[in-house]
């Protein structure tokens, strides 16, 4: 719970326990600070983590104001290796432990029309552990890619910045 707080300290979005649940849709320009609520958020991470069973990974965009995205992301597997052309991502660890793997080469890498590569692993990369209250940042550009280990469940608040 700690990092949600801190997380949202540094990015200045407002976090307390005033009672308002996340929203789906995208403010309107003059709402110029929304609660989000750490119970609501992690009631909303439960849910994706129950999705995320099924299908191996779920999220949710809780807000969406162009320039940034507020988001909640589940794994229930590893994921594949990615790069992000034009979004920065800061994530904060709620629950489940992973091994972050960034820079490196992308293998199989297959890059979309929205400038978003995707491929099977990365090869050459530095590995970490990542665990509950941690806070990360990948910047545009970064191969990057979350292994867990079977089992796990992994959720994190994460707060996509978009980069020209």
């Amino acid at each position: 719970m700690k990092s949600v707080l801190l997380g949202a300290a540094v990015l200045a979005v407002t976090f307390s326990a005033a009672g308002q649940s996340p929203q789906s849709t995208p403010t309107a320009a003059h709402d110029s600070a929304i609660v989000f609520t750490v119970p609501d958020l992690h009631t909303q991470l439960e849910k994706l983590a129950a999705d995320a069973k099924g299908k191996g990974s779920a999220g949710a965009t809780i807000e969406d104001y162009g320039s940034y995205k507020l988001q909640l992301s589940v794994r229930g597997v590893s994921g594949g290796a990615e790069v992000h052309a034009h979004w920065d991502d800061v994530m904060m660890v709620e629950q489940g432990s992973a091994t972050l793997i960034t820079g490196g080469t992308v293998v199989d890498g297959k890059t979309g029309a929205d400038g978003e590569t995707h491929g099977s692993r990365i090869e050459g990369g530095q590995s970490q552990k990542i665990n509950p209250g941690d806070v990360l940042t990948v910047r545009a550009g970064t191969p990057h890619q979350l292994i867990l280990e079977p089992g796990t469940t992994y959720g994190a608040v994460v707060v996509k910045i978009h980069e020209p």
